[in-house]
């Protein structure tokens, strides 16, 4: 895995990597340290091909589109956007930027956003000279979703890679089981002096260009994909990323494929857990490499060498009590007792990492892999907090996040060494996390400076990317993709468009519009990179083998030129400009898993189709609610997304009884803080009427989508007439204090149920923290259980059933009684 240059200190594995690599290669060091001209030359000649710079792929027809010409007029210049007949359909002037810091050239920024048409075969003309051609077009990202994503697959350790599904190049028997000449993964012993047992740790995902596999580097690579799908789910993108949308061997299970791929890494993670009878039992072993380096090329079923299992770490611990926690959350709906499995296995690394809080991975242990080392783990332990609160809403983790100096600090930049802000987003966008609503709302709001800050940094350069000029350091696409991840989530917390605009734009930097006129996606773009570092996409070194599959993403410019290639022909370099596609450049064109799983979220989230701005919708907890004559209750009130603006909201009383009233003032949900729930009290007038008595409550404003609930003075109201129905309630997985349930209501009558709502109390101090296949709130002991829509009508003798996951702390006794649209079930 490729060094990063971290808050903490200077780039990692430089020197060992240097050598290893040099004597690994043995007679063929000098193929794999010498570039190829013809590839070499052509991304630094490029600065003079083709001035006028784009995104290669081509722009979103809703999205921004924007172009940079390097230029030193000084006045500004015509521009013409033609299709592919030649026709021209739109045209403007373009602005002078001038000095680019980063590039050392000279600017003029063109926008053609106003232009909405689509098609392929778009060029943007400028003084005679033309770009290359591109598409507009509302799918444009879809096939870069799905290839970034099938990088995983055919990065996996432990199984055949299929032709039908990978292609017949890129086809090759599994790796690292023990077949000769391989030594493999399934029965690996550790380093001289570590442990004196061996462990299967087989599966998994080669971490970069090499073949060793990495704890903390894999635990950010699942994070970011499962992240991504949750986002999705929550935009109501998911069926993007739901079954069958990939190409991998588990499509059609009924799991969505994303969550599939990242599974295949989780296992592997909980295979690299300290065994209950071992020394420091749920501790995670920090990685597991060759003992020396391996040539390149070499195949993964042909790789000689002997593995080893290196020193625990509380870094790899950590990332498995976080990536275990998140598991626990998301999975539970697909595989209840693989979610269960992956929370007794975050739970026990949480404890091992308390009792070895400063077990750290050192930094000489570089030979045959990276060292990773890290020896402030305090980001670690926040963000495994962050998700073990978020899964189980305990008070030992919510104490650990809010005792965290992360958690009131700024939001820095993230990777795998730096995760605090990963578990910042976490809390920020998971519903239900058991914090104070101010404290959300803060963090959200340092989510948002955050990504204010990135765009700005944006604003100020002739190639809008969202990091400095002296950014550019090893994996500098890795920053610029996950800035772009917290520009995006302010785009989910506020709905603001300047937001997506700026995750998008990080896009274009990517797919070309950049310093070289080079896309750094393999596939994508007519000047894209194709001869990245690794051992058998290796067709520069070996033209039997496959260049990178597309959507494979390369490092990018690294200013510090740390390989014999970058020294040798990228002296001088603008820090922008410092890359070469050639196979020996490891510091500026290697692959990686976790640089490759944030292309796959922000390839995933501009591909989602928007159709315009949705007006948010009021959500009422719960929608029907009983008041004690001469007393109160209270409903909650917030909204389903953010507004575009301030939105003022308003209950009053529509209909019913004028004894009951809603004692509120306006409630103003705001682009920040529009999921904090409103309490509004509602008042039962104590008098002597015995007649039944209710009303309906209105709840809305400007730009939101009206809600309506009712209430009923508790003491006029006779018992509810028994229902047509029958509920079944059933707890499949239970752990110390949290459980999973699936409830199943049936309709027993003879009449078609248009749509329901199940209601229940909770004998105990139950408290669900996530539901599936229907909407679930509770307030108190009450809970409310609406249909999805598509689960909604229930014909005679037809059911419908929809899951949960709780925590409690007592006794777990199941509810006594439901009721189904305000009808007790038998």
């Amino acid at each position: 895995m490729p060094p990063v240059t971290s808050r903490r200190g200077g780039p990692r594995r430089v020197a060992a990597l240097l050598t290893g690599l040099a004597l690994a290669a043995g007679g063929m060091a000098s193929t794999a340290f010498t570039a190829s001209p013809a590839h070499a030359a052509a991304p630094v000649a490029a600065a003079t091909d083709f001035p006028v710079r784009v995104n290669q792929l081509g722009y979103l027809p809703d999205g921004p589109k924007r172009a940079t010409v390097v230029s030193s007029a000084t006045a500004p210049l015509a521009w013409q956007l033609r299709d592919a007949s030649g026709a021209q359909v739109a045209s403007g002037t373009t602005v002078p930027y001038g000095a680019d810091q980063a590039s050392g050239q000279s600017t003029h920024l063109v926008d053609f956003g106003a232009y909405t048409g689509t098609g392929t075969g778009f060029t943007l003309v400028v003084g005679g000279q033309a770009s290359h051609p591109f598409a507009i077009s509302a799918a444009l990202y879809d096939g870069l979703r799905s290839d970034s994503m099938s990088f995983f697959y055919q990065q996996r350790s432990g199984i055949a890679i299929d032709a039908a599904l990978a292609g017949s190049a890129y086809a090759r028997p599994a790796g690292h089981l023990g077949v000769a000449p391989n030594k493999g993964d399934t029965n690996v012993p550790c380093q001289a002096g570590v442990c004196d047992y061996t462990l299967d740790v087989r599966g998994g995902w080669y971490d970069a260009g090499d073949q060793g596999k990495y704890v903390v580097n894999g635990g950010i690579a699942t994070w970011e994909l499962v992240n991504s799908f949750e986002r999705a789910r929550r935009s109501g993108g998911d069926a993007a990323l739901g079954d069958s949308t990939l190409r991998i061997p588990e499509r059609g299970n009924g799991v969505p494929d994303v969550l599939d791929e990242a599974r295949w890494e989780l296992e592997f993670l909980m295979r690299m857990q300290v065994p209950a009878d071992k020394p420091m039992a749920g501790m995670a072993f920090h990685k597991v490499h060759d003992a020396h380096w391996t040539a390149l090329p070499t195949r993964p079923e042909l790789d000689p060498e002997q593995r080893e299992l290196h020193k625990p770490s509380t870094a790899a611990t950590l990332n498995l009590a976080a990536t275990g926690a998140q598991c626990a959350r998301v999975y539970a709906p697909y595989d209840a007792a693989f979610a269960s499995r992956c929370l007794d296995a975050a739970r026990r690394a949480w404890a091992a990492a308390k009792a070895n809080p400063a077990v750290f991975a050192p930094a000489t242990d570089s030979t045959g892999g990276g060292a990773y080392e890290d020896a402030d783990v305090s980001d670690e332990f926040y963000w495994a907090a962050a998700e073990l609160l978020a899964t189980t809403g305990e008070s030992q983790y919510r104490d650990a996040v809010t005792s965290s100096p992360h958690h009131t600090e700024p939001v820095d930049a993230f990777w795998w060494g730096g995760t605090a802000t990963l578990g910042r987003i976490t809390l920020a966008t998971v519903p239900g996390v058991a914090l104070p609503a101010d404290d959300i709302a803060r963090l959200r709001g340092l989510l948002t400076s955050a990504a204010d800050g990135y765009l700005t940094t944006m604003a100020g350069q002739g190639y809008a990317v969202p990091i400095p000029a002296d950014g550019y350091v090893w994996g500098s696409n890795s920053s610029v993709l996950n800035n772009a991840m917290t520009i995006a989530v302010a785009y989910e917390l506020t709905g603001q468009q300047r937001y997506r605009t700026g995750a998008l734009e990080s896009l274009d930097y990517l797919l070309g519009r950049n310093a070289l006129d080079h896309s750094y996606v393999t596939g994508y773009g007519p000047r894209a990179s194709e001869n990245q570092h690794h051992r058998f996409w290796a067709h520069q070194n070996d033209p039997s083998l496959p260049h990178p599959p597309a959507g494979s993403l390369a490092g990018g410019p690294d200013k510090g030129l740390e390989d014999p290639v970058a020294k040798a022909q990228l002296q001088g370099c603008a820090p922008a400009a410092c890359y070469v596609d050639d196979i020996g450049s490891y510091s500026t064109n290697e692959v990686a898993i976790n640089w490759n799983a944030s292309l796959a979220w922000l390839a995933a989230f501009a591909a989602e189709r928007r159709s315009g701005p949705v007006a948010p919708a009021v959500q009422v907890t719960p929608t029907s609610v009983a008041v004690p004559k001469g007393g109160s209750a209270k409903v909650a009130v917030r909204l389903s997304a953010a507004p575009a603006r301030d939105a003022t909201v308003t209950v009053a009383r529509v209909s019913g009884d004028a004894n009951l009233s809603a004692a509120t003032s306006a409630l103003v949900f705001t682009p920040s803080d529009w999921a904090t729930p409103r309490d509004v009290t509602l008042s039962a007038t104590k008098d002597a009427d015995k007649a039944a008595g209710g009303a309906v409550f209105s709840v809305g404003g400007p730009g939101v989508q009206a809600a309506t609930f009712s209430a009923t003075v508790a003491d006029d109201v006779p018992v509810p007439p028994t229902g047509s129905c029958s509920v079944a309630y059933k707890v499949d997985s239970t752990w110390s204090n949290g459980f999973t349930a699936t409830v199943t209501v049936t309709n027993t009558g003879t009449s078609t149920v248009p749509g329901w709502t199940l209601g229940w109390s909770f004998a105990g101090d139950q408290r669900i923290s996530n539901a599936w296949n229907a909407t679930v709130a509770q307030l108190g002991s009450a809970v409310t259980a609406r249909d999805s829509g598509w689960n909604g009508t229930l014909p005679p003798g037809a059911s419908a059933s929809f899951g949960f996951q709780a925590t409690y702390s007592t006794a777990n006794p199941a509810p006594a009684r439901f009721t189904l649209n305000g009808a007790a079930c038998a």
